[in-house]
Order: C-alpha cells, then structure tokens, then sequence
C-alpha cells in the first residue's frame, strides 16, 4: 500500500466539499497539499485550517488552460513536482428537455471534461519525465447511463470516464497510475440544495475514506456506496426497455423525496 507521507497531492475544487475533505486527510498522513480552487476566501480557510507550511494555494479556473499552467507551475515551484493529481472540481446543472439550453451542457462539460484535460496538461509531462506518479479524477456514477434532467452531467462524466480509460493503458508503462472515483450522492455544497433525505446521502469524511484507501492501493476504478454500484451497472448492462422503464422508476422516486 502506498504512503502518502511527503508526497505532493495536487487538488483541484479543494476550496469546497470532497476536494476540501480530500486536502485535510491527506495532510493528516503527511502530505504536502498543493490547492488549486477558483474560490479564494474558500482557499484561505482551508490554509488556515491545515496551519501547515507543507500547503501551498493558487487561485485559477480550470476551465482557463493558461490559468491552469501558470497555476501549477507557481504551486509546484513552491512545493515540489506533483506525486498525486486528484482532479475534484465539478458542477451540476439541471438539464431538463423542455428547457434544452446549450449554455447549461457546455458549462458542465467544459468544468467536468475539459478542466481535468487542461490540468492533466500542467501535470502529465513532468510525470512522465520522471517516470511516476499517480492521476485521479473525480467521475461519478451517473456516468453509467444517461439520467433524466441530467443529461449535461452525465454526458460529461461518461466522457471523462473513456478519457482515463484511455490514459489508464498509456500511462501504466510509464510507472503512472490512473483512478476513476465514481461516488453516488456525497453531502457536499453541490448536493445539499437537492433536499434528499438523509439515508440517501453518504457523509463527506465517509466518502474521502474510502477515496483514499482506493488511491493507496492505485486501484484503477472505484465506485461506491456498493448497493449504489450495483444498481448502477445493472442499470447500464439491462436491455434497453427495462433499463428505460428502471430509470423511469427511480426519477420518480428521487422527485418524491426531494419535494
């Protein structure tokens, strides 16, 4: 199992929720955080709260490819070459049909796609120059199928998925690892405005557990809570009618819950 004493964990969406969790547990164990979050007052308290000279915080968006490069180039310069990239930040918009806006699916792709490819862009060369290292990504498990009011997401999600699949096969010669983390609902900033009950949200330092017992081990896909995943993958391996009508059946239900 590997140690994450010392090495330098690059966190992206650290300001917040799973990324912030993710950043305080690994300076725990001895890591050195290198935090990158659009959100400054967010940063300043994570900084504050870890009162640590092994962090290091870069305000960028990572939506911004420039922004991205300058950023990690400023954290790595004041903290080390980047061990572990664990790629967390991600939004969620509704996408229902009936209101089809382009605006709302570019938004959720080029945050949840497009910003893990331009930080993988910081951090990728370095890595394979010096032959190691490990990338992770925050997925989910709405990237098994396409959901109702959801399509934006999961559209995004089930590309990032085929990215690291991809990454996964190249970069494992090179001694780097690559995760998939696809978590059902977590209680972050992002989910709590959903109002699901309680026994359908699991809690932030849960989730960042079994996160980081996943990462020790480099395992190349997670996905959790396990009933959750089993439902999942039953859902993307069905025939399409019951899968549709499967579906059918559980917006239903979430929509009940969350009135």
């Amino acid at each position: 199992m590997a140690s994450f004493r010392n090495r330098v964990a690059l966190i992206t969406g650290a300001a917040s929720g799973i990324g912030r969790q993710l950043a305080l547990d690994l300076a725990a164990e001895g890591a050195r955080i290198a935090a990158l979050d659009r959100q400054g007052e967010g940063l300043d308290r994570l900084a504050s709260d870890l009162k640590s000279q092994s962090v290091a915080c870069a305000v960028a968006d990572v939506t911004n490819l420039a922004a991205v490069r300058a950023a990690v180039k400023h954290l790595e310069e004041q903290i080390g070459p980047t061990d572990l990239l664990i790629a967390s930040a991600g939004i969620g918009i509704e996408t229902p049909a009936e209101t089809f806006r382009a605006e709302d699916f570019t938004a959720q792709i080029q945050v949840n796609l497009i910003g893990v490819i331009n930080t993988l862009d910081a951090v990728l060369p370095g890595m394979c120059q010096r032959q190691s290292g490990h990338v992770a990504a925050l997925s989910s498990m709405a990237s098994y199928r396409g959901l109702p009011h959801m399509g934006g997401y999961c559209a995004s999600k089930a590309g990032l998925n085929s990215l690291l699949d991809a990454l996964r096969i190249e970069l494992r010669p090179k001694g780097i690892a690559v995760t998939t983390i696809c978590p059902g609902w977590v209680r972050t900033p992002l989910t709590t405005p959903l109002g699901l009950p309680d026994k359908e949200m699991m809690e932030v330092e849960e989730a960042v557990r079994l996160i980081l017992c996943a990462l020790r081990a480099r395992k190349p896909f997670l996905a959790f809570p396990a009933r959750s995943a089993w439902q999942a993958r039953l859902l993307r391996h069905s025939p399409q009618p019951i899968s549709d009508w499967l579906v059918r059946q559980w917006a239903r239900k979430m929509n009940k819950m969350s009135r």
